[in-house]
């Protein structure tokens, strides 16, 4: 798929990942919906993106207000006249041992990673299909493979995502639409910082993985490859991407390690 000026919407565009992203496919001639809750933060991202006037346009969003999504997906299709690619990005994180985890905590979590993202994509997908192409991304993670103490809400959010886009992937796949899920492992981002506790509090703590991670620009670098070829699944991180292998060939072993495993 040749990405030049097609149009990409990134959610979750005002830092980390989704900044990166945004910063990738400028560069190479992509034109972008950039969405997030801060408003000032997408403008940021947008001024240091070359020729941002015409090539990027501001949006936003927050996952979370379900009956704002269907006007916001009207708003974004009237920007550039279309949406070729959809990128999954907005999400919160968890740590919180199950035990203490209040429900209203575990249901926002839920709210913005999986809902939220499912609807966003439902109301984008009959525009996609009238148009017969286009190409779902959701950056998932390796919790979407298999789940670690402190993180329940979190790794049950992302394994949602998995089983809800790998069976849309065989609905639309007569209407040329891919869907691609991502899986990263540690990237060197806010997501620990701003993680929910137990009672929603902020977790206000950098995770140790984050901090010895990659950069969310090699991660960008080294995604949009795999989307120009419209993988089914990505994954991308270090040594804690054999985990996703372990579980799948070695369950019993992964569960050892993991037990003995310092989270944070």
């Amino acid at each position: 798929m040749n990405i030049q000026k097609k149009v990409v919407w990134i959610t979750g565009a005002s830092s980390g990942i989704g900044e990166a992203l945004a910063y990738e496919f400028n560069k190479k001639g992509t034109r972008l919906i950039l969405s997030a809750r801060r408003t000032e933060e997408l403008e940021r991202v947008k001024s240091a993106c070359v020729d941002h006037e015409k090539m990027v346009k501001i949006l936003p969003l927050d996952l979370a207000e379900s009956d704002t999504i269907p006007g916001k997906v009207e708003d974004a299709l009237e920007l550039f006249g279309s949406v070729d690619m959809l990128i999954n990005n907005g999400g919160i994180s968890q740590r919180a041992y199950a035990v203490d985890a209040t429900m209203e905590t575990i249901r926002k979590v839920m709210e913005v990673n999986f809902f939220g993202t499912v609807q966003l994509t439902k109301e984008v997908l009959p525009h996609m299909v009238e148009q017969q192409s286009g190409h779902i991304v959701v950056i998932s993670s390796v919790m979407g493979k298999f789940g670690t103490r402190h993180r329940s809400v979190y790794a049950a959010s992302k394994h949602a995502l998995h089983g809800w886009f790998d069976s849309l992937r065989q609905e639309v796949y007569d209407d040329q639409i891919h869907v691609t899920m991502v899986c990263p492992g540690y990237v060197k981002t806010d997501v620990t910082l701003n993680a929910l506790t137990a009672d929603g509090e902020k977790f206000n703590q950098m995770g140790e993985g984050q901090k010895k991670a990659m950069t969310p620009e090699d991660f960008a670098r080294k995604l949009i490859p795999k989307l120009a070829k419209q993988k089914e699944e990505v994954y991308i991180g270090g040594l804690e991407i054999s985990a996703v292998y372990l579980k799948r060939w070695f369950p019993g072993l992964l569960n050892k390690l993991l037990r003995r495993m310092k989270v944070t």
